[in-house]
């Protein structure tokens, strides 16, 4: 049963003083004199403010990628002469439009692929963003859930590999998260009359995989320490829990354990599909709450999980299991506050 939690890092940022002038001068004129030069002096020596342009990464919205963007120019880069406007941008996309970036924002028009390919160039992201980008659109702009749910899966895949290779996660963080897979391989060590023979393995594993990503995972799971290997007198082998698969989840990346998650979530959207109402158990409640509420609801759905993996896990140590399973407890808004609205 994988459960993982992450916190938001936080940033702090230190300004510079700017150092004042001597008070002690001979006259006005002296006075003006020393202080303009002082003061540009000091100028000269506190650098400049940075400023934050909107990073694609932050965003899994794509029509609030583009305002942003587009309001973080109009403020940096118009000048005395011209405006930076929606036609700048239009011009930059090579779109006979002027105001086509505007209808995108607001939601009256959607990109077709072509498009995509005009607005990463305006938006003058890196070749590698483009795949990003593209992902961020086609899941903005789905409107079926399972679709919504397959493009946002592959959008949290890309976040993760372009975390890896700028070396934002380490090898070692990434070796470190086992796949939607390790965790059922793992739990099949605790499932009745398992052979680990990796076509077996892939027999009874009833989401989509293959005989090789099964026989590569094991192997991971092993060098990792994770599983251990053990001979009985007879020569027959088995593998067991050599440790936690996760010591400490909250230190664990962002981008790790959001793909890790999703990759779980659309388990159970193949199970919604594939299995019978008698071997699964699929329900939901949309309601409103107040924030006190939600607090609650949190804290007895933990509660709740964590009483039923204690429970589940004394059991597996007087005998072994019949099946794996996944559980998933989500809890999520659906729609904002509105605020100074009348109770």
């Amino acid at each position: 049963m994988a459960y993982t939690e992450s916190t938001p890092e936080s940033t702090s940022a230190a300004a510079s003083p700017i150092p004042t002038a001597s008070q002690s001068q001979p006259s006005t004129a002296a006075t003006s004199l020393a202080t303009l030069s002082t003061a540009a002096s000091a100028a000269a020596k506190v650098p400049p403010m940075k400023v934050e342009v909107p990073q694609l990464s932050d965003y899994t919205d794509f029509r609030q990628f583009l305002k942003d963007v587009y309001a973080h120019r109009r403020a940096h880069e118009s000048t005395g002469v011209r405006s930076y406007s929606y036609s700048a941008f239009s011009a930059a996309a090579d779109i006979k439009s002027p105001n086509y970036l505007k209808l995108i924002i607001e939601g009256r028009r959607n990109l077709s692929d072509d498009m995509i390919a005009r607005f990463a160039r305006a938006l003058r992201l890196q070749k590698s963003e483009y795949e990003e980008f593209e992902a961020l659109v086609h899941y903005g702009q789905a409107t079926e859930p399972i679709e919504r749910n397959q493009y946002l899966k592959s959008l949290a895949d890309i976040r993760a590999r372009r975390a890896f290779a700028s070396g934002e996660l380490s090898p070692q963080a990434w070796e470190k998260v086992p796949s939607w897979m390790g965790w059922v391989l793992y739990a099949m060590t605790d499932q009745k009359n398992v052979s680990f023979d990796p076509d077996e393995l892939y027999r009874l594993m009833r989401a989509k995989t293959s005989p090789e990503d099964v026989r590569g995972e094991m192997k991971r799971l092993v060098a990792n320490g994770d599983l251990k290997l053990d001979v009985c007198d007879s020569g027959l082998t088995s593998y067991s829990k050599a440790r936690d698969l996760i010591d400490t989840p909250q230190e664990l990346p962002v981008e790790m354990i959001r793909k890790l998650q999703a990759e779980l979530i659309y388990l159970g959207i193949e199970s919604l599909f594939r299995d019978s109402p008698k071997e699964r158990e699929f329900g939901a409640m949309t309601i409103a709450m107040t924030q006190a509420e939600f607090e609650q609801v949190r804290f007895e759905l933990r509660q709740t999980r964590k009483r039923i993996q204690k429970d589940l896990k004394m059991n597996r140590e007087a005998a072994k299991g019949e099946r794996v399973y996944q559980l998933n407890i989500q809890l999520f808004p659906v729609t904002d506050k509105v605020e100074g609205g009348q109770a």
